[in-house]
C-alpha cells in the first residue's frame, strides 16, 4: 500500500522559486513587527506614553524620529516587492545586505524588559537569517529550477 499513514495517498509537491520564498519570508517579518507593536497596546503604560508622544525608546516622536522609524519598516515592506521583480543578481545581493543589517536591527529586541519582544525578536532574527541563508544558496542559472 506504500509509505505513510494507512489509506492515505502520498501528497504530490511543488519547488517553490526562491523568490516566492524570499517574499514569504519579508511577509511574515512584517507581521511579526505589526503584532510585536499591536500587543506593546495592552502593556501598561504604553496608552499614555503614546498621548504624551514618546515612542518608547525613540524617545519623542518628532518629525525625524517619525520618518527614520518609517524608513525601518518600509524597507522590509519594500523587499516583498522587489524580491520578486528586480533580476536575480540584485534581488539576491539586495537580499543578503537588507536580511543581514535587519537581523542585527532585530537583535535589539533582546534588550527589551518585555517578555513578548525577545521572543518576537528570535523569531524575526530566524526569519531575517533565513532570508540570507535562502539568498546566499540561490541557484546559478546552470540549476533547472530556482529552489
Amino acid at each position: 500500500m506504500g509509505g505513510g499513514i494507512q489509506g492515505m495517498r502520498p501528497l504530490s509537491d511543488v519547488t517553490i522559486n526562491v523568490r516566492f520564498k524570499l517574499m514569504a519570508l519579508w511577509t511574515s517579518v512584517m507581521f511579526c513587527y505589526i503584532y510585536a507593536d499591536y500587543f506593546d497596546l495592552y502593556t501598561k503604560g504604553s496608552i499614555q506614553q503614546l498621548v504624551r508622544g514618546q515612542m518608547g525608546p525613540l524617545g519623542p516622536a518628532t518629525p525625524g524620529v517619525l520618518v527614520g522609524a518609517s524608513v525601518l519598516l518600509a524597507i522590509p515592506s519594500v523587499m516583498i516587492f522587489l524580491s520578486l521583480v528586480f533580476p536575480p543578481n540584485v534581488a539576491r545581493w539586495l537580499s543578503l545586505v537588507v536580511g543581514t543589517l535587519y537581523t542585527l536591527v532585530n537583535c535589539t529586541n533582546f534588550l527589551s524588559s518585555r517578555p513578548f519582544y525577545v521572543f518576537y525578536g528570535v523569531v524575526e532574527v530566524v526569519l531575517t537569517l533565513l532570508v540570507v541563508w535562502y539568498a546566499w544558496r540561490w541557484p546559478t542559472s546552470s540549476a533547472t529550477t530556482d529552489r
